[in-house]
């Protein structure tokens, strides 16, 4: 029996394959296999199933992805994602556009040239962003100090990282991490 590979916007952690994981089962919906915006289901689906799961992941903010275009943007995001956040690394030995094309088997070129058009943001951007909220979430927690952060987001320094920083947000890390509240973002709104 075929599977069926389903791919899935807004899937950004953890949680996120929770919820549709249980969603697809309460359809009644075996998975075989789930990730960051990916799943496969056990079968080949009708046109009336897919339907079903489209309108379910709509609601608990999903979208489903059917052109490769969209396919292959969700996963340089899903990539970067893992990246920053779930401490995913690529190897030390090879630059990021590399590791995206060893990823995806597409060249740089064509993956950075069809995200931006997309995206209206470079990758290099995109990554930046996600990099900062990732920085913001671990200020907010006070575990580390600022040396500690650099290091595990790959920073060269703790003065790249903090100029890097105030650039995106407008105030130092310091700055970020006395003001009341901190401000971030949920990782599908970067």
């Amino acid at each position: 029996m075929e599977n069926t590979t389903l791919y899935i916007k807004n899937m950004v952690c953890n949680r996120c394959i929770r919820v549709v994981r249980e969603e697809l089962k309460q359809l009644g919906f075996t998975i075989e296999a789930i990730e960051l915006g990916k799943v496969t289901i056990k079968g080949t689906l009708s046109g009336e199933n897919l339907m079903f799961i489209e309108k379910t992941l709509l609601s608990n903010g999903f979208e489903l992805i059917n052109d490769r275009q969209h396919q292959i943007i969700e996963r340089v995001k899903k990539i970067i994602i893992e990246q920053a956040h779930h401490g995913k690394s690529k190897p030390a030995h090879i630059n990021f556009s590399e590791y995206l094309e060893q990823q995806l088997g597409v060249n740089y070129f064509s993956i950075s040239k069809l995200f931006s058009s997309f995206e209206g943001i470079t990758i290099e951007k995109y990554l930046i962003l996600q990099k900062i909220e990732r920085v913001k979430e671990l200020l907010a927690y006070g575990e580390q100090n600022l040396s500690e952060i650099a290091y595990e987001l790959e920073y060269s320094s703790v003065a790249h990282l903090s100029g890097q920083f105030k650039k995106v947000t407008g105030l130092t890390p310091t700055a970020f991490k006395n003001m009341a509240g901190n401000r971030r973002k949920p990782l599908d709104e970067v």
